[in-house]
């Protein structure tokens, strides 16, 4: 039976730009046993290109509509759900804007007048744009959405402040939480991923990845079988405190070419 493999990138397949070991072997073998693949990731500072040349690069083979990102959501839904007087302040990167226009979102350049607000993950965060945000929602009751909730991102040094941080300001300065989460662990990520993409039950697909409150949360609400790998931020003393129980850890993505008890399930 065909089945769904829907897996994270940064700390699951890769670290910065060093592939972990095995990625490419477990995600060929997957292949050539006929499953359908995705890679999801809820980081929003590079586009789907960017994804698919650094994929690439590091050798494994894909193809643009199998790579999906925050960004990639949030301008479908906001495409979806968006009439002609709404506009959207964006407090996010280049990757981030430039997916919105690609799906022709009405930006503002007043926040007073935006009916949306949008947070991304932006490196040149600042309290000029805090207070043009809070104006938005202030003024004009803007819905605020976030690319995603993800509190850091890891890399090959540690851990860099991700767009929690800027949802936490924000929510800081309202004392309301935002209104939508688009990336993982969302629902509206999950169907759009296994109904849209892979067109598959989703009793029939893997979320792989190396987050708890994201990956395995976002698996374990809709009804996807999780697997933990334990490359990223994750360790087993933070699985024995979380609700979110995987139904399998790995040490890497590299054990899910000979691990029985997954394999069983094919």
């Amino acid at each position: 039976m065909v089945k769904g493999f829907i897996f994270d990138l940064d700390g699951t397949i890769y670290l910065d730009n060093y592939l972990i070991d095995g990625a490419m072997e477990a995600i060929n073998y997957l292949r050539q046993e006929g499953h359908r693949i995705v890679f999801f990731t809820n980081k929003s500072i590079s586009t789907r290109e960017e994804y698919l040349a650094k994929l690439t690069k590091l050798g494994i083979k894909t193809k643009l509509d199998e790579i999906i990102n925050s960004n990639y959501i949030t301008a479908n839904y906001l495409k979806q759900n968006m009439i002609s007087t709404d506009s959207v302040y964006v407090i996010g990167e280049a990757a981030l804007f430039e997916e919105l226009k690609l799906a022709n979102i009405k930006l503002a350049e007043d926040p007073a007048v935006a009916t949306y607000v949008v947070l991304g993950w932006d490196r040149q965060f600042t309290y000029e744009k805090l207070n043009n945000a809070y104006k938005a929602w202030a003024k004009n009751g803007a819905i605020i959405l976030a690319t995603n909730p993800d509190r850091t991102c890891p890399t090959a040094d540690g851990q860099l402040p991700d767009c929690a941080a800027m949802i936490g300001a924000l929510e800081g300065a309202t004392g309301q939480p935002i209104d939508h989460i688009m990336g993982k662990p969302s629902k509206l990520a999950a169907d759009f991923v296994v109904k849209d993409i892979l067109q598959l039950e989703p009793e029939h697909c893997f979320m792989v990845g190396d987050r708890l409150e994201t990956d395995i949360k976002m698996g374990y609400e809709n009804k996807l079988q999780t697997v933990l790998v334990l490359t990223g931020i994750t360790t087993i003393d933070m699985v024995k405190g979380s609700s979110y129980k995987p139904d399998f850890i790995l040490e890497s993505i590299k054990d899910m070419t000979d691990i029985k008890e997954i394999t069983k399930t094919f």
